[in-house]
């Protein structure tokens, strides 16, 4: 999963392939407890940054939660269009108080979207439990980073969705952002997205 110490050049401009609407929307995940896994240099901070434009484009406030040492690349993000003085961030010391963190936001209230960038931490199940709670009573879109490959479990059976991020290189600068549904309550694991992105020369 993508840190500070590489820069998140695959968010660059952006363009989303012209087909049919994808269930991948912020009102498609709102009040649900969504789980983003990925592995390496996967799509997952990609993929969850297209929430986030979703989100401010809607102007719903956004959370971000991560740990120090698994951070992105903010000059990128904001290249990307995201408005970073807008975005409320909680950096944290450990990734295991990344969901405690997460709960205070959840409990105001005041976030369309809050994201866990979790990495290889889990969450305990009583508190996965207050988290799903807190998100489906305030309509909260909250997404749980991980980092796993496809065929390792999800967090838990309260997640409502599970979705695989996967990137290739399709050209020279050119990538294919692709999330693989593993898991959704609402319509069964029969759909994926997928994005189009174009990284500046030297960075891809």
């Amino acid at each position: 999963m993508e840190d500070g110490r590489y820069p998140l050049s695959s968010i660059l401009h952006h363009q989303v392939p012209k087909t049919q609407p994808s269930p991948w929307t912020l009102p498609e995940v709102a009040g649900r407890l969504v789980e983003i896994s990925g592995a390496g240099a996967s799509a997952a901070l990609t993929i969850a940054f297209g929430l986030v434009l979703q989100a401010q484009k809607r102007g719903e406030p956004v959370g971000w939660v991560a740990s120090t040492a698994n951070f992105f690349y903010p000059p990128d993000v904001a290249e990307n269009g995201i408005d970073l003085s807008a975005l409320v961030v909680v950096r944290m010391s450990g990734a295991a108080s990344i969901p405690r963190a997460g709960e205070k936001l959840l409990r105001s209230g005041g976030f369309g979207l809050v994201v866990l960038n979790l990495g290889v931490a889990d969450i305990p199940v009583p508190l996965q439990t207050r988290l799903t709670g807190l998100a489906h009573r305030h309509h909260t879109a909250l997404a749980c980073l991980t980092e796993k490959e496809r065929r390792v479990f999800s967090l838990g059976s309260l997640v409502s969705l599970r979705a695989h991020a996967e990137k290739k290189r399709i050209a020279e600068s050119r990538f294919a952002c692709a999330l693989r549904v593993l898991k959704d309550k609402r319509r069964g694991p029969t759909w994926s997205h997928e994005e189009f992105y174009s990284g500046p020369a030297g960075l891809c």
